[in-house]
């Protein structure tokens, strides 16, 4: 990659995917858009509107109004997911709820929410992820990222966390459906309720169980002509005593343990599932399943496995595009300023897959800031170096960003 380019390239992949999406921006707001998704990027310090007018082009008020306005993000980050996937890959949908940690009392929607690195409830807000993840190049593209009610709200909209999330999905529904059926989520979601209203809207979940779930095993047993419904199941399963003649190996990760898998009935879920069982060298056991029981035991177990890079994006976002930044107190700017970090983080991922390196996004982050000040040096000097006579000392100077880099 050109350090001197890397500047140009990153806005190049955002106004390609605004035309490639459904969004239909006048030139202001799309420039505007533009140029704060690349400032969410190279800023190093605190991502507020101060310091986006500091850096950015635009006076602090315009920032603050822009953040007002809807924007497409889902057709946007879907427009950038593209152009680093392929058609031919595995493709899932991943959700996962994510804490952020938010003082003061006015703003809208905060309260207790489950925080997973503290492993207790603490005050704050919370957001609902929503990311494409390739199965095939173990990757994930955040597509939208949606504020969750504190409780209160949520009872006065006569709902519940799981109905708030499955009203989410249901406003996305169709355009998550050109993407995959399939909705990938950890063992929070592995409840009846879900499950049914993810099947009305035609999705399938694949999860985690508990594991002391009660499950039987399908019967084997021909129908008797009898009057009377046909028996369905057969005994509960033993996870310490598998009966092996029902079940299938799948031969993969053959030196993490063993893993088995089989139609069985989910009382809790009150259907049939995929079951997948990983059982470790120690002979302690996981329980993974899909509600579509023609999906393999190999896809349910590597569909799970690849979840865990939504993770990575939460990450990123919290650690170099301010995620947790925003103090805004009103529930637009705040959805805005949510799903632009996030698009920062995918941009620059587009632009590691089109150079072909290794580099991390920690590593792309401090470049880009480097170059950033360099050419706001010359900006401000009010001198245009020459760059075909001077072209020995600039490349000397973006060389030595890049080492520092």
């Amino acid at each position: 990659m050109k350090i001197s380019d890397s500047l140009s390239q990153y806005t190049e992949i955002c106004k390609n995917a605004i035309r490639k999406s459904t969004a239909k921006l006048n030139k202001s707001f799309e420039t505007t858009v533009i140029e704060t998704i690349f400032l969410f990027f190279i800023i190093s310090k605190r991502v507020n509107f101060s310091t986006l007018a500091k850096y950015g082009s635009k006076i602090e008020q315009t920032y603050r109004n822009t953040f007002k306005k809807n924007f497409d993000w889902f057709g946007f980050n879907l427009a950038i997911a593209n152009q680093a996937l392929d058609n031919n890959t595995r493709n899932a949908i991943a959700i996962d709820p994510s804490f952020l940690p938010k003082s003061g009392k006015i703003t809208p929607w905060i309260g207790s929410f489950w925080s997973g690195c503290a492993a207790q409830m603490k005050r704050g807000l919370e957001i609902l992820v929503i990311s494409l993840i390739s199965i095939d190049k173990h990757d994930s593209f955040v597509l939208k990222a949606a504020q969750t009610p504190d409780t209160t709200t949520l009872d006065g909209y006569g709902s519940n966390l799981i109905g708030w999330y499955l009203g989410v999905i249901k406003l996305y529904k169709e355009r998550l459906l050109e993407v995959s059926k399939y909705i990938v989520a950890d063992a929070f979601f592995s409840k009846e309720t879900f499950v049914r209203g993810l099947s009305e809207l035609g999705f399938h979940l694949i999860s985690r169980l508990r594991d002391d779930a009660h499950l039987q095993y399908l019967t084997t047993q021909k129908p008797t002509g009898k009057r009377g419904r046909p028996k369905e199941v057969d005994a509960k399963i033993d996870f310490k005593n598998l009966d092996l003649s029902r079940f299938e190996i799948i031969d993969i990760y053959p030196k993490e343990g063993k893993l088995y898998t089989a139609i069985v009935k989910a009382k809790a879920l009150k259907r049939k599932i995929r079951l997948v069982i990983w059982i470790d060298n120690k002979g302690k056991h996981k329980l993974y399943f899909s509600t579509d029981i023609e999906l393999s035991g190999k896809d349910v177990i590597e569909y799970y496995r690849t979840r865990f890079q939504i993770e990575f994006n939460i990450r990123d976002a919290k650690q170099f595009t301010g995620l947790t930044n925003c103090q805004a107190r009103d529930i637009r700017k705040l959805d805005f300023s949510f799903n632009a970090s996030f698009a920062a983080i995918n941009v620059a991922k587009v632009m590691i897959y089109k150079n072909q390196n290794s580099m991390s996004i920690s590593q792309l982050k401090t470049l880009m800031n480097s170059a950033y000040i360099i050419q706001r040096f010359f900006c401000a000097s009010g001198f245009k170096p020459n760059k075909h006579l001077n072209k020995t000392q600039i490349k000397d100077l973006f060389d030595f960003v890049g080492i520092t880099a």
